[in-house]
């Protein structure tokens, strides 16, 4: 979900690899891209697996306690967040998340190209998640979700805790970049509370939860909304604090 916190830039082209994992003599080992889209289809199945499966476990473990439910939901998708960024942060970036890649295109730290591929792996990887979790509680593989999540208050929601999310990237970033798969957990986590719509905060997520008719779905009529409100609030934290973050010139 972050860009590799290894280094400050990134995916610059195909040739400039993201810096992976330290090795014993503390060098950097790099990763082409063919092995980063699939940290980010791995990596996105592994989450979106979490998010419907523990939504899953919480609503079965707590009939008519929705508050239980995702109480349960909020810990284990924290949780999968920390762990997924340490491990695939050094190979891929850890985006898991069109909207954060959107982010590192607007900043030049990706190209064009990488990103349609990053978006293609990340929705796929979703879709993967939300199949994975339907077999594993032996529900039909295909659903659609009647959970419906419309209204401005919705959408606000969503292009609030999406600007957070990426503020909370970006910031780190500059400042103390190890921490990022920390920040982003407990970002999340928080999210779950304090938005209405639970901050979702992701496209590919948003997708596969409108094919899951459980506790963490989300109508399909619902999603373009949701979508929307995603992107823009994507693209409003990263104008943002790429002007916050700016220094100071020794001239001004």
């Amino acid at each position: 979900m972050v860009q590799n916190y290894f280094s400050s830039r990134g995916f610059q082209s195909e040739t400039t690899k993201p810096p992976g994992p330290l090795d014993g003599n503390n060098n950097v080992a790099h990763f082409d891209l063919a092995r980063r889209l699939t940290g980010e289809l791995i990596g996105t199945a592994f989450l979106l697996a979490c998010v419907i499966g523990s939504g899953i476990m919480g609503e079965t473990l707590s009939p008519n306690n929705d508050g239980i439910a995702l109480l349960g939901n909020t810990i284990a998708t924290g949780a999968i967040l920390v762990v997924l960024i340490l491990i695939f942060g050094p190979i891929s970036g850890a985006h898991f998340n069109p909207a954060v890649t959107l982010s590192f295109l607007i900043q030049n730290q990706i190209s064009v190209r990488e990103a349609i591929y990053y978006w293609v792996c990340q929705i796929a990887g979703g879709l993967l998640g939300m199949l994975a979790a339907h077999f594993m509680f032996e529900l039909p593989l295909f659903q659609i979700s009647t959970n419906l999540r419309a209204g401005e208050s919705q959408w606000l929601a969503e292009a609030i805790a999406t600007f957070g999310l990426v503020a909370t990237i970006i910031g780190c970033l500059k400042f103390k970049p190890a921490a990022i798969p920390y920040a982003v957990g407990l970002y999340i986590t928080a999210g779950y509370w304090f938005t209405a719509s639970t901050s979702f905060a992701n496209p590919a997520v948003t997708l596969a939860r409108s094919l899951t008719n459980t506790f963490s779905g989300i109508a399909p009529i619902n999603a373009p909304g949701f979508i929307i409100a995603q992107v823009i609030g994507a693209i409003a934290a990263t104008y943002c604090f790429l002007w916050l973050l700016k220094e100071k010139s020794v001239r001004d």
